[in-house]
């Protein structure tokens, strides 16, 4: 038996994600996790608040999408699906697709939201071709956008520290200013400025809040006027809800609180598996399928990955559904929105919340440090802080923020405001 720790096994031989290991080359050894709690090997607990990436929807180690996932291993772990197809595959597409907001029609699977997003502008782009609209190549995105680390997934997002080395490789894009209340005229002037020169082929958003951006929010009624622009000029709307997703923001889907205008495509990820395996979805309109039938073999999607589909997956994400649907996961969402407008009106009367907001089981507070980039220099300090508090949170920069699993109760939700409350105090000493 090694007698060596999980960290000290892991500090030579493994490079860890958004992590300068020069900096940070110790990792906590997780050994176990349940519900909303990870168990160190050192004895310690944290409090998973993040849902580890805001994946987690159920908590750790749910035993009902445990026992589903056993009874897939058993019966088939895997499948080509060029060519053949299996049950789990064809009853999530059947269950998601009535529930998806706007008129989807078709369910294409792939591995992860990165990849998500890049069969969307793949399938917008070619589209637009297939229908002989050559001229259709533009995309427009919001700037502070997030959506992926693969190039495409890149092009459409903000210009950043994330992409700086890469962006002489990046394709072309248009940005448009986010849309906040302040913002919501010039976002839409020039969203229609860019509309009217008639070669955008797809507008990508990530509906209602930016996620690494900063966790920015803005309102229902403003996404539903930037749909609205982009149907006018036949421009198609991607809605990248691998963050927004089943009912972080308190439905469903962030587009499902829109009154008329719908997506054409939508990307699904994250909290598609609750957190259990890696798997992603493009859903599209009948409208955008079609185009591609073809007896021309040019007009064909040639996308594609080796475990597309993954019967495995899919018998996660239906077991993950079922749980989201039931009558006490509402109820357990309901509670932390309900949970997160108290704590809001509380951390908001602090003078160092330089801004607090919420949408659905999300809550941000933008800490007044002086700086507000990724970088900013009290980011480590923040994170230790919380680690040592028991609370796994990591910072967006200046930025704290509680994404919860359902399954967290109101004792562990008042433990992470009441931390909230006393590091902005601590800033307010300084």
């Amino acid at each position: 038996m090694n007698q060596k720790t999980l960290t000290q096994r892991d500090k030579n031989i493994i490079w860890h994600p958004y992590t300068q290991m020069k900096r940070w080359s110790e990792a906590i050894g997780i050994v176990k996790a349940k519900d909303a709690i990870l168990y160190a090997e050192d004895g310690k607990q944290y409090i998973d608040a993040g849902s580890s990436w805001w994946v987690t929807l159920h908590g750790h180690s749910n035993t009902h999408i445990a026992k589903r996932i056993s009874e897939q291993l058993t019966t088939m772990e895997h499948c080509i699906f060029a060519g053949f197809t299996h049950e789990p595959a064809v009853e999530l597409a059947e269950r998601l697709l009535p529930i998806l907001p706007g008129d989807m029609a078709r369910i294409f699977y792939s591995d992860n939201g990165s990849t998500a997003v890049e069969v969307a502008l793949k399938m917008a782009h070619q589209y637009h071709q297939n229908k002989n609209e050559k001229q259709k190549t533009k995309i427009v995105a919001i700037e502070g956008a997030y959506h992926g680390d693969t190039f495409g997934a890149m092009s459409v997002s903000a210009r950043s520290l994330f992409t700086e080395q890469f962006n002489a490789m990046l394709f072309d894009v248009s940005f448009i200013p986010f849309p906040s209340k302040a913002n919501e005229g010039k976002a839409l002037g020039e969203l229609e400025n860019i509309l009217k020169q008639g070669n955008v082929s797809s507008f990508i958003v990530e509906p209602l809040v930016q996620g690494s951006g900063g966790m920015r929010m803005y309102s229902p009624e403003t996404l539903e006027k930037l749909f609205l622009l982009c149907k006018k000029y036949d421009c198609l709307v991607i809605a990248d809800e691998v963050m927004t997703g089943f009912g972080r923001t308190g439905t469903l889907f962030a587009c499902n609180q829109l009154k008329d205008a719908k997506p054409d495509i939508v990307c699904l990820s994250k909290g598609l598996t609750g957190g259990t395996l890696p798997m992603g979805i493009t859903a599209c309109t009948a409208e955008i399928f079609d185009a591609f039938l073809s007896d021309d073999a040019h007009k064909t999607l040639y996308h594609g990955h080796s475990f597309t589909a993954n019967p495995i997956g899919c018998a996660a994400a239906l077991a993950s559904l079922e749980l989201l649907l039931s009558d006490d996961c509402q109820k357990n969402i309901q509670r932390i929105v309900a949970k997160h407008c108290e704590a809001k009106q509380q951390l908001s009367s602090h003078p160092k919340a330089k801004d607090v907001r919420q949408t659905g089981t999300i809550l941000a507070v933008e800490i007044d440090t002086g700086e507000t980039d990724y970088l900013n220099n009290k980011r480590d300090f923040i994170y230790q802080y919380f680690l040592n508090k028991g609370l796994l949170m990591r910072p967006l920069g200046n930025i704290i923020y509680l994404l919860p699993p359902y399954c967290i109760s109101d004792e562990q939700l008042d433990y992470a405001y009441q931390s909230m409350e006393e590091l902005l105090e601590i800033f307010n000493t300084q």
